[in-house]
């Protein structure tokens, strides 16, 4: 029987360390819990929120609704080959799943390494970091539909991935919950260090012939030095999106400041949000509670007693000083709720 709990806090759940309450509450450890929770209507009809690490969220208020966290656990593989079909419950936390596959040697999702948040999550917000995104590794997804209560598959097409996007935040927004996702490995891939600062760390480390652990164990410490610990100091990661924009904008932007970080991408530029957050003197910066991370100025950060209201007013002050400064709009990557 299915335990719903009332006016709980969800300063544990979410990686801001924000206190804010849920009206209801509800764990989910099997596929099966989530069809007992909606043959009652109550819960069709009221508002909801679908929660796994809450490390990409931003409590602004309390959540006048149900809040529904996944835990299912599991992972298993299958081998075929050079082929790796690894499967994981959505409540797997991403870097355990990370791990998991690294210490088997399945390559391609090293680079992955040390994303905070869960496994249901990666689909949703296609993750991606150092040159690796969840779709290049991705092969299907289980998702329960909560109107009909069956359960659905998607394929990589049917997801229509783009940056930091997915079917499930546009036209299915609120419409599934993932309860398992496969992904494609391989036990001889080629590593990618050609992103940020993996090469020269590995260089540094004296290491030549990297491996897929090498590669995994030098993103973790990069990220280590630049992120600070959510379970020490409230934080998202990255708030921001790195922007994408047209070669056209970018040529008058490039002319002015000649040594703006950016990456082609196809035919058009990306921006690293980060270094354009640093030029308007937001790095280390603290406001009242909040502030941004003094490693890196794409990090928000909660000191302490921060409201979510106080930090999303940060994140406005920042986007305005960015579009002031450079004419581009950033556009948040963690979820205001």
């Amino acid at each position: 029987m299915l335990q719903i709990h009332e006016n709980v806090s969800l300063k544990n759940f979410n990686s801001f360390s924000i206190d804010a309450f849920a009206r209801y509450f509800v764990e989910i450890n099997h596929k099966e819990d989530l069809v007992e929770l909606f043959q009652d209507p109550q819960w069709l009809q009221t508002q909801r929120l679908v929660i796994g690490g809450g490390s990409n969220m931003l409590f602004t208020k309390n959540f006048d609704g149900l809040v529904i966290r996944i835990n299912i656990r599991g992972i298993e593989h299958r081998i075929n080959h050079n082929e790796v079909t690894v499967e994981a419950g959505a409540g797997e936390v991403w870097n355990n799943l990370v791990n998991y596959c690294v210490d088997w040697g399945f390559a391609g999702i090293e680079n992955l390494s040390l994303i905070p948040g869960s496994v249901g999550a990666s689909p949703i917000q296609n993750i991606g970091a150092y040159g690796v995104e969840l779709k290049d590794i991705f092969e299907s997804c289980e998702a329960f539909e909560i109107a009909s209560s069956e359960t659905k598959h998607f394929t990589k097409a049917d997801c229509h991935f783009a940056y930091r996007e997915s079917i499930f935040k546009q036209e299915f927004k609120n419409q599934y919950i993932i309860t398992r996702v496969k992904f494609k490995l391989h036990t001889q891939g080629q590593i990618n260090i050609s992103y940020g600062a993996i090469a020269d760390e590995l260089l540094k480390r004296g290491i030549h012939q990297p491996n897929i652990k090498d590669v995994s164990q030098v993103v973790s410490a990069i990220r280590v030095s630049k992120l600070p610990d959510p379970s020490t100091i409230g934080n998202a990661g990255s708030f921001f999106k790195n922007p994408v924009i047209s070669k056209i904008e970018f040529d008058p932007i490039h002319h002015l400041y000649p040594n703006i970080v950016h990456f082609l991408v196809d035919d058009k530029v990306k921006l690293a949000a980060g270094w354009l957050i640093e030029q308007c003197g937001w790095k280390g910066k603290v406001v009242g509670n909040t502030g941004t991370w003094k490693n890196q100025a794409l990090v928000l950060v909660n000191h302490g007693n921060a409201s979510g209201l106080e930090v999303f007013k940060l994140s406005e002050e920042i986007i305005t000083s960015v579009k002031e400064k450079f004419n581009v709009t950033l556009q948040r990557e963690v979820n205001i709720i």
